[in-house]
């Protein structure tokens, strides 16, 4: 079997799926990765341990903190106690809350993090209303060019002159050309 194939089965499995866990599994949160397709999990009841990636999810499922996934225990291990069966995401984790299999420990945090994802779309909306209105209509693109490209190998001068800088220049100049068509006589 191919590379892609094999990737195209295994993303198939991890998303189409809806898993429920054994008696034996468990559900588990990622809050770390310390490497070595190892990764930190803490349950629900708030024991930590590491669990492993399988081979068959390495290059083509990513896991970030903050991921869930269900767990089988490793009976023989001492830092390792478990192996990743599936991922979780949005949908499985609606699945899992409907059916009542989802962790107690869990629902007060998923629900708090959706509370707090709501909150800041608003505050951006609210901050994007001000701005809008503070600039008279005009979007940020019409204003702002802080997302235009800057050349990092061209060097920036700063021309600013202050008109009494100027004033003075120019007394010099004209002293200068006096001098010169007196022939420096004065």
């Amino acid at each position: 079997m191919s590379q892609a194939t094999k990737r195209k089965h295994v993303v198939k499995e991890v998303l189409g799926d809806f898993v429920t866990p054994t008696e034996s599994q468990q559900i588990v949160r990622v809050v770390g990765s310390p490497g070595n397709n190892l990764h930190e999990a803490v349950t629900a009841n708030g024991e930590r341990f590491l669990v492993s990636m399988p081979t068959k999810f390495r290059k083509n499922i990513w896991i970030k903190r903050g991921d869930f996934v269900i767990v089988d225990p490793i009976e023989e291990g001492e830092k390792v106690k478990g192996e990743i069966t599936s991922i979780l995401y949005k949908d499985h984790i609606r699945h899992l809350q409907t059916i009542g299999v989802w962790p107690e420990g869990f629902c007060e945090d998923s629900t708090l993090e959706e509370r707090r994802l709501a909150q800041q779309q608003e505050e951006r909306e609210e901050e994007e209303n001000e701005e809008n209105e503070e600039n008279g209509g005009m979007t940020d693109s019409e204003e702002d060019d802080s997302d235009l490209f800057v050349n990092t190998n061209r060097i920036n001068y700063h021309y600013s002159e202050s008109e009494e800088e100027t004033d003075e220049d120019e007394e010099e100049d004209e002293e200068e050309s006096r001098q010169n068509i007196t022939g420096g006589k004065d």
